[in-house]
């Protein structure tokens, strides 16, 4: 979307705005990647709510049902790429499919999936990182999300699983089955929700973004996130935690990164870190499951996260 970027700028120009100088760079950016930002979002999440509703969650547990061992694991994570949700929307469907009886490893292979990775942030990320990296991200994140399920069914611990979640009654209702027209209408009311709920987190992540791009100097972003900083992963990871937004909040701020010379496997591990652990969400999972578990699941998430971001740093010469 070159285009656009050059639109905005010539009417900044026209206005009389010098789109070279730091202010007039910033505003570009932020007004190129709002509407760049805001127009992938809608057209992706009506897309993929318009797929979703294909499979409600009665139908998703009768499908993951069907699988076992490690392959149970790889159908939920991919099934949490079909959800547009962040990590807290993902919480409640966790629950859900817990109750009905689903394996622990399972339904924590969709939840971190789910946040993590899904269909709009594969064309997003391809549209700014290139078709390389949006893939490679995208099989990471299944690759975490299956490997963290699996440890976790392998250590057993139901138990540590909250009493009124284990012992909730397992209905199962069949969805009725829905027109197109029901389905548009569900995808438009989806797009229009997520749109409202996602929007402030995108302007956040654009003016951070903005700022990063044009004002902070690139020897600092070098010196903290580069590769002279071995500890720039961990760092990364551990600024995203506490941090509350989704994948598409988190882009800009990772394109002005990379623009500025942090390195990549950092750039991703801090996107990761930022979807799968805010601390919003890590409270609401702790209504639902004991400290335990609670602590495995966060040090398996960010152990995975860390070695995928040192392996990238390794190997972000085959990327970009």
């Amino acid at each position: 979307m070159k285009w656009l970027n050059q639109l905005i700028g010539n009417m900044l120009s026209s206005l009389g705005t010098d789109i070279n100088s730091r202010l007039g760079g910033s505003i570009q950016f932020f007004l190129y990647d709002v509407i760049k930002i805001t127009v992938l979002l809608c057209f992706l999440i009506f897309l993929i709510s318009y797929i979703q509703s294909y499979f409600p969650p009665e139908r998703s547990k009768k499908i993951m049902g069907r699988f076992h061992g490690i392959w149970a694991n790889v159908i939920a994570a991919l099934l949490g790429t079909v959800t547009p949700f962040c990590s807290c929307s993902s919480i409640p469907l966790f629950i859900g499919f817990t109750s009905a009886g689903l394996p622990l490893g399972v339904t924590f292979s969709f939840l971190i999936s789910s946040p993590m990775v899904d269909l709009g942030s594969l064309v997003l990320l391809m549209s700014i990182f290139g078709v390389k990296v949006a893939a490679a991200y995208v099989l990471i994140g299944l690759v975490i999300a299956v490997i963290g399920g699996t440890i976790i069914e392998a250590l057993h611990m139901e138990n540590y699983v909250e009493e009124f979640i284990r012992n909730a009654s397992k209905v199962d209702i069949e969805s009725p089955t829905l027109s197109k027209k029901d389905r548009v209408i569900y995808a438009k009311d989806q797009a229009l929700s997520t749109f409202k709920k996602v929007f402030p987190y995108i302007l956040v992540g654009v003016g951070i973004g903005a700022v990063i791009h044009n004002w902070i100097p690139e020897s600092w972003i070098n010196a903290v996130l580069g590769s002279n900083n071995p500890f720039g992963v961990i760092l990364a990871t551990l600024i995203g935690v506490p941090m509350y937004a989704d994948i598409f909040g988190t882009i800009p701020i990772a394109e002005a990164l990379l623009y500025k010379g942090a390195q990549l496997g950092t750039i991703l591990s801090f996107m990761m870190a930022v979807t799968t652990l805010s601390f919003p969400s890590m409270i609401m999972l702790r209504k639902a499951v004991k400290p335990k578990l609670l602590g495995v699941f966060i040090a398996i998430c960010v152990a995975g996260i860390t070695i995928v971001g040192y392996l990238f740093n390794l190997f972000q010469f085959l990327f970009i």
